[in-house]
């Protein structure tokens, strides 16, 4: 293996408890995410696991980064191929299946780049890019669940 990175998180929470209607003990799920020289990540569990809808969950933050990476590494493949991107968005998203255990996994990652590249007569070879960009996606190497993309490509 070439070389490895360390990454590091702090993570604090604390044990106020959360108004509830039944008696049952339930705790908040907002807490905060701290790394080095950035702004903190004020975090909760999604809306439908009882947690904070106006803030980030678990679920947001890892389909944000498999966006995110995914499209670092098309341009990264993009710039090695000649390809000049002028614009790129994407409206992905996560399916989350929960078992009757409460157990749960993300079971798929679809995305929906959209792509404007300098050049016309490379929107082929700049759609086809996006499969090569998956297999050096740091975290598409990380997941265990199938990431499907569905790109559109035009030229400006």
């Amino acid at each position: 293996m070439g070389l490895k990175h360390l990454f590091k998180a702090k993570l604090d929470w604390n044990s106020a408890k959360k108004e509830t209607i039944s008696t049952a003990k339930r705790y908040t799920k907002t807490h905060t995410i701290a790394i080095e020289g950035k702004s903190i990540l004020n975090v909760s569990a999604a809306k439908v696991f009882k947690g904070d809808p106006s803030l980030y969950n678990p679920e947001d933050l890892l389909l944000s980064s498999v966006v995110s990476c995914h499209m670092m590494s098309y341009l990264y493949v993009c710039s090695q191929n000649g390809i000049e991107v002028v614009s790129y968005s994407d409206e992905a998203e996560a399916t989350l299946e929960v078992d009757s255990n409460g157990s749960g996994r993300i079971s798929e990652v679809r995305l929906y780049p959209k792509v404007v590249i300098a050049q016309p007569e490379k929107i082929s070879e700049a759609l086809n890019l996006h499969q090569k960009a998956n297999q050096l996606c740091f975290i598409a190497n990380s997941c265990n669940f199938p990431i499907v993309h569905f790109p559109v490509c035009s030229a400006n």
